[in-house]
């Protein structure tokens, strides 16, 4: 009897082996297939992005070139990839780092120096290289804000390594005493470029690394901020405002409202307050608030018509969130 058995076990499990390396390959290959059809539909970044850096002042007007002997009172600086960047935007006014400057500039009263360190292209691995050119260039910043993380989806690195680089990344910048915000990982599910189940894929694993982020940056005195809750319900609600009409690239609007999310986020960082809005509450979701954020956004539609270049800003996550009704893969996969 004992013969038959282990006969029979050593079958089942062989053809359970079998068929789990069938689904596997086939699996692969219908991603592999799915990824090849995605890029074949989303250009690739040949582009340079405008080039932002100065001095912004309060009130407005032209950015200052920065010089020896020229003021500032708060030094901002830029790290990460295209995101950062301002990757497809026709104007340096379009571009995150400067809506954050002029923001920062008009709510603090202070005159910022903006410096731009990010990438495009760069994934996690590049951070540590960029933190070397900042040393290198001239003393540290007084703020630094870090977006990053989509092109450690698609290429693909490890999450849990991804993850402790950006965390790296933020000690080194609060050892040399700035205050760090990080933006991290991009929720692809706003993508529909990306084919399903590819999307859904790229989504679960976004959303992991998002989250893992935030624990790496939190624990190394980071500000992270949670785009994929504040940010994606409005891109799922109003793509058409916010993504240019290829559906993948972000309209300048859509950097906009990124910027506007940044901004409480640094002021918590730099121990400050956005309009009087205590500290605690500055970084809480505002995705109740999608009638008057959307309102604003098509008032200005100078901005929204023109296309920018850079898989939406959206980033972070939280298990069995649903963004305009869209369920967290992580719970039940996206339709």
């Amino acid at each position: 009897m004992r013969a038959p058995r282990r006969s029979t076990l050593a079958f089942a499990a062989a053809a359970t082996l079998a068929s789990t390396g069938s689904a596997y390959l086939g699996a692969r290959n219908l991603l592999s297939g799915q990824a090849d059809q995605a890029r074949q539909v989303i250009p690739k970044s040949w582009d340079v992005p405008p080039r932002a850096d100065g001095v912004y002042s309060p009130g407005g007007g032209p950015v200052e070139r920065w010089s020896r002997g020229v003021p500032f009172d708060v030094h901002l600086m830029i790290f990460g990839d295209s995101t950062a960047t301002g990757y497809g935007c026709t104007s340096a006014d379009e571009v995150p780092g400067v809506l954050v400057a002029r923001g920062l500039a008009e709510e603090s009263g202070k005159r910022i120096r903006l410096s731009t360190k990010a990438i495009v292209g760069a994934t996690s691995k590049g951070l540590s290289g960029q933190i070397d050119a900042m040393f290198v260039a001239g003393p540290p910043p007084d703020a630094a804000v870090i977006m990053i993380g989509a092109n450690d989806i698609t290429k693909p690195n490890g999450i849990g390594p991804s993850a402790r680089r950006v965390g790296r990344a933020v000690d080194r910048l609060r050892a040399s005493g700035a205050a760090v915000v990080v933006g991290t990982c991009p929720d692809f599910g706003v993508i529909t470029a990306i084919p399903q189940p590819l999307r859904w894929v790229a989504r679960s694993r976004g959303l992991r690394l998002a989250r893992a982020q935030a624990s790496a940056v939190r624990a190394a005195g980071g500000v992270p901020v949670p785009f994929s809750d504040l940010l994606a319900p409005h891109f799922y609600q109003a793509p058409e405002l916010l993504f240019s009409p290829d559906m993948f690239h972000p309209s300048a609007a859509g950097y906009e409202l990124a910027a506007k999310q940044l901004l409480p986020a640094l002021y918590t960082a730099l121990g400050d307050s956005v309009a009087g809005t205590p500290p605690e509450a500055a970084l809480k979701s505002r995705t109740a608030d999608s009638a008057s954020l959307l309102s604003w956004i098509g008032g200005v539609s100078r901005l929204w018509r023109r296309s920018t270049g850079v898989p939406a800003p959206v980033l972070g996550g939280v298990p069995g969130l649903v963004h305009g009704g869209v369920p967290d893969p992580d719970v039940v996969p996206a339709g």
